[in-house]
């Protein structure tokens, strides 16, 4: 049984996300640099469960209580240790799905579409949008009064990004994706969102109205790229996202949109769509499912 150290709390696990970055963290080097860890390691996940411990320095978190973390090591397990500044309280009868995005997804979501300054009646486009951050932009994005949403997904996936709010979606592996984009957004869109890097983030300029703001958040494709710096001279920009160095830069903003975005779950505005549920001892099957690039929305283990 792990035990708390100063500043953690220890959790129950009732049900643990699972994050696409691990599975490319444990395919080492075939999957690209940027997913390079010493291997063998442990795994991430966001976990929903009690609490049943807190260590010395702990404020404001009772043994009990509801709550969802960003666990960042032996995350599938019954029991997991957590940072309790990044410890987010959720209310009973929420469903685990919502609930498990609280700690990364949703707040990557919102702070992305913050980064690139969506004002209200703003085009938006979500490369990636089936997948668990992906779908939560969407609906993010309605909420902060966007005009347009475009998704775009590596599947025909455009049925399920309808359903959580995009106007429009297209296949991002076809050659002609930028043109069905453009027929939608004849004067381009105003925010861009991506997260797979490679081509599509290189051939996203081509998309952008003048002012239009890209924001880079992960590089799926494993495919790290040099920009060029042309691609910006039409009014055009880019910026880089990482929660981690946000919640270093700006730790009690980070903290305030966390709640923020707990107020929407509990009130119902902002839901997470659940792909399947798999029992904690067949976590293998959850990576397939996401190897598989098939997943629409969360995948959850549950112990």
């Amino acid at each position: 049984m792990p035990v708390p150290g100063e500043g953690q709390a220890l959790v129950r696990a009732e049900a643990i996300g699972v994050n696409f970055v691990d599975t490319k963290y444990r395919q080492g080097p075939e999957a690209g640099a940027i997913f390079q860890r010493p291997l063998p390691g442990t795994l991430t996940g966001d976990v929903v469960g009690t609490v049943e411990a807190v260590g010395q320095g702990v404020e404001g978190l009772a043994v009990g209580e509801r709550v969802a973390a960003l666990v960042a090591e032996d995350a599938y397990a019954d029991y997991v240790l957590a940072a309790a500044q990044w410890i987010v309280k959720v209310d009973e009868g929420v469903d685990h799905g919502s609930d498990t995005m609280l700690p990364m997804g949703a707040p990557v979501a919102l702070r992305v579409l913050r980064t690139g300054g969506l004002t209200p009646g703003e085009s938006v486009l979500v490369h990636s949008a089936a997948g668990g951050i992906g779908h939560l932009a969407l609906k993010i994005a309605r909420l902060l009064g966007a005009g347009t949403v475009v998704a775009t997904a590596g599947s025909d996936a455009k049925l399920f990004a309808r359903e959580h709010g995009a106007d429009i979606a297209v296949n991002y592996t076809m050659r002609t994706w930028t043109g069905a984009v453009r027929v939608a957004v004849p004067d381009g869109v105003d925010v861009l969102l991506d997260a797979v890097g490679g081509d599509v983030l290189r051939r996203s300029f081509e998309v952008l109205a003048p002012y239009g703001r890209a924001v880079t958040y992960g590089a799926a494709c494993g495919d790290l790229i040099s920009v060029p710096v042309t691609s910006v001279f039409a009014l055009k920009s880019l910026a880089g996202f990482n929660l981690t160095a946000w919640r270093t830069a700006r730790p009690e903003q980070a903290r305030a949109e966390m709640d923020e975005l707990a107020g929407y779950v509990a009130e119902g505005k902002l839901t997470a769509a659940v792909h399947a549920t798999v029992p904690l001892a067949e976590a293998a099957e959850a990576h397939r499912l996401l190897d598989d690039r098939a997943a629409l929305g969360r995948v959850l283990l549950v112990p």
